[in-house]
Protein backbone atom coordinates (compact mmCIF):
# COMPACT_ATOMS: atom_id res chain seq x y z
CA UNK A 1 0.00 0.00 0.00
CA UNK A 2 1.27 3.49 -0.84
CA UNK A 3 1.62 5.65 2.24
CA UNK A 4 -0.55 8.74 1.72
CA UNK A 5 2.21 10.94 3.15
CA UNK A 6 4.51 9.93 0.29
CA UNK A 7 2.11 11.15 -2.44
CA UNK A 8 3.16 14.54 -3.80
CA UNK A 9 0.61 17.35 -3.25
CA UNK A 10 0.21 17.76 -7.02
CA UNK A 11 -0.68 14.05 -7.38
CA UNK A 12 -3.17 14.29 -4.52
CA UNK A 13 -4.85 17.24 -6.26
CA UNK A 14 -4.86 15.25 -9.51
CA UNK A 15 -6.66 12.35 -7.77
CA UNK A 16 -9.25 14.68 -6.25
CA UNK A 17 -9.80 16.44 -9.58
CA UNK A 18 -10.38 13.09 -11.28
CA UNK A 19 -13.21 12.35 -8.82
CA UNK A 20 -14.98 15.65 -9.54
CA UNK A 21 -16.88 14.71 -12.74
CA UNK A 22 -18.09 11.50 -11.08
CA UNK A 23 -19.23 13.38 -7.96
CA UNK A 24 -21.11 15.82 -10.21
CA UNK A 25 -22.63 13.03 -12.33
CA UNK A 26 -23.84 10.95 -9.37
CA UNK A 27 -24.94 13.76 -7.03
CA UNK A 28 -28.37 12.97 -5.60
CA UNK A 29 -28.33 9.46 -7.10
CA UNK A 30 -28.94 6.22 -5.15
CA UNK A 31 -26.18 3.60 -4.83
CA UNK A 32 -27.20 0.18 -3.49
CA UNK A 33 -24.20 -1.65 -2.02
CA UNK A 34 -24.19 -5.39 -1.32
CA UNK A 35 -21.68 -5.85 1.50
CA UNK A 36 -20.15 -9.29 1.96
CA UNK A 37 -16.99 -11.40 1.77
CA UNK A 38 -13.61 -10.35 3.20
CA UNK A 39 -14.64 -6.69 3.30
CA UNK A 40 -17.03 -7.79 6.01
CA UNK A 41 -14.71 -9.87 8.18
CA UNK A 42 -11.33 -8.07 8.02
CA UNK A 43 -11.29 -5.20 10.60
CA UNK A 44 -9.15 -2.86 8.43
CA UNK A 45 -11.41 -3.43 5.40
CA UNK A 46 -14.51 -2.92 7.58
CA UNK A 47 -13.23 0.52 8.50
CA UNK A 48 -12.41 1.35 4.84
CA UNK A 49 -15.90 0.31 3.82
CA UNK A 50 -17.55 2.48 6.49
CA UNK A 51 -15.40 5.49 5.46
CA UNK A 52 -16.30 4.95 1.79
CA UNK A 53 -20.04 4.84 2.54
CA UNK A 54 -19.84 8.02 4.65
CA UNK A 55 -17.83 9.82 1.97
CA UNK A 56 -20.38 8.91 -0.73
CA UNK A 57 -23.11 10.35 1.50
CA UNK A 58 -21.12 13.52 2.23
CA UNK A 59 -20.55 14.26 -1.48
CA UNK A 60 -24.28 14.07 -2.09
CA UNK A 61 -24.97 10.45 -3.11
CA UNK A 62 -27.48 8.17 -1.37
CA UNK A 63 -25.84 4.88 -0.34
CA UNK A 64 -28.08 2.01 0.80
CA UNK A 65 -26.28 -1.00 2.29
CA UNK A 66 -27.62 -4.58 2.02
CA UNK A 67 -25.54 -7.13 3.92
CA UNK A 68 -25.15 -10.89 4.04
CA UNK A 69 -23.74 -12.91 6.92
CA UNK A 70 -23.14 -16.54 5.88
CA UNK A 71 -19.95 -17.12 7.93
CA UNK A 72 -21.45 -15.46 11.02
CA UNK A 73 -24.61 -17.62 10.77
CA UNK A 74 -22.41 -20.71 10.37
CA UNK A 75 -20.45 -19.83 13.55
CA UNK A 76 -23.62 -19.22 15.57
CA UNK A 77 -25.14 -22.54 14.45
CA UNK A 78 -21.90 -24.31 15.35
CA UNK A 79 -22.03 -22.81 18.86
CA UNK A 80 -25.53 -24.29 19.21
CA UNK A 81 -24.31 -27.65 17.91
CA UNK A 82 -26.30 -27.38 14.69
CA UNK A 83 -24.72 -28.22 11.35
CA UNK A 84 -25.58 -26.02 8.37
CA UNK A 85 -27.16 -27.98 5.53
CA UNK A 86 -27.20 -26.79 1.92
CA UNK A 87 -29.18 -27.83 -1.17
CA UNK A 88 -27.97 -26.43 -4.50
CA UNK A 89 -26.06 -23.68 -2.67
CA UNK A 90 -29.08 -22.58 -0.61
CA UNK A 91 -29.10 -22.87 3.20
CA UNK A 92 -31.85 -25.18 4.48
CA UNK A 93 -33.62 -23.02 7.07
CA UNK A 94 -35.88 -24.82 9.58
CA UNK A 95 -37.67 -22.81 12.30
CA UNK A 96 -34.76 -23.03 14.76
CA UNK A 97 -32.21 -22.03 12.10
CA UNK A 98 -34.47 -19.12 11.10
CA UNK A 99 -34.35 -17.81 14.68
CA UNK A 100 -30.55 -17.94 14.57
CA UNK A 101 -30.50 -16.24 11.15
CA UNK A 102 -32.69 -13.42 12.48
CA UNK A 103 -30.65 -12.69 15.58
CA UNK A 104 -27.33 -12.96 13.75
CA UNK A 105 -28.32 -10.82 10.74
CA UNK A 106 -30.71 -8.30 12.30
CA UNK A 107 -28.90 -8.22 15.63
CA UNK A 108 -25.18 -8.84 15.59
CA UNK A 109 -24.14 -8.21 11.95
CA UNK A 110 -26.47 -5.31 11.18
CA UNK A 111 -25.66 -3.49 14.41
CA UNK A 112 -21.91 -3.92 13.84
CA UNK A 113 -22.25 -2.27 10.41
CA UNK A 114 -24.45 0.52 11.78
CA UNK A 115 -21.84 1.12 14.52
CA UNK A 116 -18.93 1.20 12.04
CA UNK A 117 -20.68 3.73 9.78
CA UNK A 118 -21.66 5.91 12.74
CA UNK A 119 -18.10 5.75 14.07
CA UNK A 120 -16.87 6.95 10.66
CA UNK A 121 -19.13 10.00 10.95
CA UNK A 122 -22.31 8.83 9.23
CA UNK A 123 -25.85 8.34 10.54
CA UNK A 124 -26.77 4.73 9.81
CA UNK A 125 -30.11 3.08 10.64
CA UNK A 126 -30.65 -0.69 10.65
CA UNK A 127 -33.70 -2.20 8.96
CA UNK A 128 -35.02 -5.66 8.15
CA UNK A 129 -37.64 -6.43 5.51
CA UNK A 130 -40.25 -6.20 8.28
CA UNK A 131 -39.61 -2.51 8.91
CA UNK A 132 -42.14 -0.37 7.09
CA UNK A 133 -43.46 -3.58 5.48
CA UNK A 134 -40.48 -3.38 3.12
CA UNK A 135 -39.93 -6.96 1.86
CA UNK A 136 -42.96 -9.22 1.39
CA UNK A 137 -41.94 -12.79 0.68
CA UNK A 138 -43.22 -16.31 0.16
CA UNK A 139 -41.60 -19.70 0.50
CA UNK A 140 -39.04 -20.37 -2.22
CA UNK A 141 -39.95 -23.27 -4.50
CA UNK A 142 -36.64 -24.87 -5.33
CA UNK A 143 -36.71 -27.22 -8.29
CA UNK A 144 -33.92 -29.72 -8.82
CA UNK A 145 -31.33 -28.60 -11.39
CA UNK A 146 -31.23 -32.03 -13.00
CA UNK A 147 -34.87 -33.06 -12.65
CA UNK A 148 -37.38 -30.16 -12.56
CA UNK A 149 -40.11 -32.61 -11.46
CA UNK A 150 -38.34 -32.83 -8.06
CA UNK A 151 -38.87 -29.99 -5.59
CA UNK A 152 -36.55 -29.50 -2.59
CA UNK A 153 -37.95 -28.20 0.69
CA UNK A 154 -35.42 -25.67 2.00
CA UNK A 155 -37.64 -24.45 4.84
CA UNK A 156 -38.01 -20.74 5.56
CA UNK A 157 -36.03 -19.54 2.56
CA UNK A 158 -37.91 -16.77 0.81
CA UNK A 159 -38.70 -15.56 -2.64
CA UNK A 160 -39.48 -11.83 -2.89
CA UNK A 161 -43.13 -11.04 -3.68
CA UNK A 162 -42.82 -7.24 -3.49
CA UNK A 163 -40.57 -4.50 -2.11
CA UNK A 164 -42.02 -1.27 -0.73
CA UNK A 165 -39.04 1.12 -0.52
CA UNK A 166 -40.86 4.02 1.19
CA UNK A 167 -39.08 3.56 4.54
CA UNK A 168 -35.68 3.61 2.76
CA UNK A 169 -36.64 6.76 0.83
CA UNK A 170 -37.82 8.50 3.99
CA UNK A 171 -34.49 7.78 5.72
CA UNK A 172 -32.44 8.86 2.70
CA UNK A 173 -34.27 12.17 2.48
CA UNK A 174 -33.38 12.76 6.12
CA UNK A 175 -29.60 12.26 5.68
CA UNK A 176 -29.60 8.72 7.13
CA UNK A 177 -27.82 5.70 5.62
CA UNK A 178 -30.13 2.63 5.60
CA UNK A 179 -28.51 -0.75 6.42
CA UNK A 180 -30.80 -3.59 5.34
CA UNK A 181 -30.79 -7.20 6.61
CA UNK A 182 -32.14 -9.65 3.97
CA UNK A 183 -35.11 -10.94 5.97
CA UNK A 184 -38.64 -10.84 4.57
CA UNK A 185 -42.06 -11.63 6.00
CA UNK A 186 -44.94 -13.74 4.70
CA UNK A 187 -48.71 -13.28 4.80
CA UNK A 188 -48.95 -15.18 8.09
CA UNK A 189 -46.24 -12.96 9.59
CA UNK A 190 -43.66 -15.74 9.26
CA UNK A 191 -40.00 -14.77 8.63
CA UNK A 192 -37.98 -15.71 5.55
CA UNK A 193 -34.24 -15.83 4.95
CA UNK A 194 -33.58 -14.31 1.51
CA UNK A 195 -30.36 -14.35 -0.52
CA UNK A 196 -28.67 -10.94 0.07
CA UNK A 197 -27.60 -10.62 -3.60
CA UNK A 198 -31.24 -11.02 -4.64
CA UNK A 199 -32.43 -8.42 -2.09
CA UNK A 200 -29.75 -5.94 -3.22
CA UNK A 201 -30.64 -6.44 -6.91
CA UNK A 202 -34.39 -6.05 -6.36
CA UNK A 203 -33.97 -3.07 -4.04
CA UNK A 204 -31.71 -1.35 -6.59
CA UNK A 205 -34.41 -1.92 -9.21
CA UNK A 206 -37.34 -0.54 -7.18
CA UNK A 207 -35.28 2.45 -5.98
CA UNK A 208 -34.24 3.09 -9.61
CA UNK A 209 -30.66 3.23 -8.35
CA UNK A 210 -27.90 4.67 -10.50
CA UNK A 211 -25.60 1.82 -9.47
CA UNK A 212 -25.63 -1.55 -7.73
CA UNK A 213 -22.22 -2.35 -6.23
CA UNK A 214 -21.54 -5.93 -5.12
CA UNK A 215 -18.45 -6.44 -2.95
CA UNK A 216 -17.09 -9.97 -3.39
CA UNK A 217 -14.01 -12.10 -2.73
CA UNK A 218 -12.88 -12.20 -6.36
CA UNK A 219 -11.35 -9.56 -8.65
CA UNK A 220 -14.54 -9.46 -10.77
CA UNK A 221 -15.69 -11.58 -13.71
CA UNK A 222 -12.71 -13.40 -15.26
CA UNK A 223 -12.29 -14.87 -18.73
CA UNK A 224 -11.05 -18.44 -19.35
CA UNK A 225 -7.42 -17.26 -19.04
CA UNK A 226 -8.15 -15.74 -15.62
CA UNK A 227 -7.99 -12.14 -16.89
CA UNK A 228 -10.39 -9.51 -15.51
CA UNK A 229 -13.22 -8.46 -17.84
CA UNK A 230 -13.69 -4.79 -16.85
CA UNK A 231 -16.91 -4.21 -18.82
CA UNK A 232 -19.71 -6.54 -19.92
CA UNK A 233 -23.23 -6.33 -21.30
CA UNK A 234 -26.02 -8.74 -20.25
CA UNK A 235 -25.72 -10.40 -23.69
CA UNK A 236 -21.98 -11.05 -23.23
CA UNK A 237 -22.69 -12.58 -19.80
CA UNK A 238 -25.29 -14.93 -21.33
CA UNK A 239 -22.60 -16.04 -23.83
CA UNK A 240 -20.03 -16.59 -21.05
CA UNK A 241 -22.53 -18.69 -19.06
CA UNK A 242 -23.39 -20.72 -22.19
CA UNK A 243 -19.73 -21.57 -22.88
CA UNK A 244 -19.02 -22.41 -19.21
CA UNK A 245 -16.64 -19.49 -18.48
CA UNK A 246 -18.99 -18.36 -15.71
CA UNK A 247 -20.23 -21.06 -13.34
CA UNK A 248 -20.70 -22.01 -9.67
CA UNK A 249 -21.13 -19.33 -7.00
CA UNK A 250 -20.82 -16.57 -9.58
CA UNK A 251 -24.12 -17.55 -11.26
CA UNK A 252 -26.58 -16.34 -8.59
CA UNK A 253 -24.61 -13.08 -8.23
CA UNK A 254 -24.73 -12.45 -11.94
CA UNK A 255 -28.38 -13.47 -12.31
CA UNK A 256 -29.35 -10.68 -9.91
CA UNK A 257 -26.92 -8.26 -11.54
CA UNK A 258 -28.32 -8.94 -15.02
CA UNK A 259 -31.92 -8.57 -13.80
CA UNK A 260 -31.05 -5.21 -12.21
CA UNK A 261 -29.23 -4.00 -15.34
CA UNK A 262 -32.10 -5.06 -17.61
CA UNK A 263 -34.63 -3.41 -15.26
CA UNK A 264 -33.03 0.03 -15.53
CA UNK A 265 -30.15 0.18 -13.02
CA UNK A 266 -27.55 2.01 -15.14
CA UNK A 267 -24.54 0.02 -14.05
CA UNK A 268 -23.87 -2.97 -11.83
CA UNK A 269 -20.34 -3.29 -10.44
CA UNK A 270 -18.90 -6.56 -9.16
CA UNK A 271 -15.99 -5.29 -7.09
CA UNK A 272 -13.05 -6.92 -5.30
CA UNK A 273 -13.84 -6.27 -1.63
CA UNK A 274 -10.32 -7.41 -0.62
CA UNK A 275 -8.79 -4.23 -2.08
CA UNK A 276 -8.85 -1.32 0.42
CA UNK A 277 -11.36 1.38 -0.66
CA UNK A 278 -12.14 -0.56 -3.86
CA UNK A 279 -15.74 0.67 -3.86
CA UNK A 280 -14.72 4.32 -3.80
CA UNK A 281 -12.07 3.79 -6.48
CA UNK A 282 -14.56 1.98 -8.71
CA UNK A 283 -17.21 4.72 -8.41
CA UNK A 284 -15.05 7.88 -8.36
CA UNK A 285 -12.09 7.10 -10.67
CA UNK A 286 -11.37 5.80 -14.18
CA UNK A 287 -9.60 2.77 -12.72
CA UNK A 288 -11.46 -0.57 -12.84
CA UNK A 289 -11.45 -2.55 -9.57
CA UNK A 290 -13.94 -5.10 -10.80
CA UNK A 291 -16.38 -5.75 -13.61
CA UNK A 292 -19.02 -3.22 -14.64
CA UNK A 293 -22.19 -4.54 -16.26
CA UNK A 294 -23.91 -1.85 -18.29
CA UNK A 295 -27.66 -1.89 -18.84
CA UNK A 296 -27.15 -2.22 -22.61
Amino acid sequence: MTDLQSIAPRDKAEILAQALPYIRQFHGKTMVIKYGGNAMTDPALQQDFAEDVVLLKLVGMNPVVVHGGGPQIEQALKRLGKKGEFVQGMRVTDAETMEVVEWVLAGEVQQDIVGLINQAGGKAVGLTGRDGGMIRARKLRMLDHKDPAVEHDVGQVGDIVAIDPSVVKALQDDAFIPVVSPIGFGEDNESYNINADVVASRLATVLQAEKLVMLTNIPGVLDKAGQLLPELTPQQIDDLIADGTISGGMLPKLAGAIDAAKAGVNAVHIVDGRVPHSMLLEILTDQAYGTMIRSQ
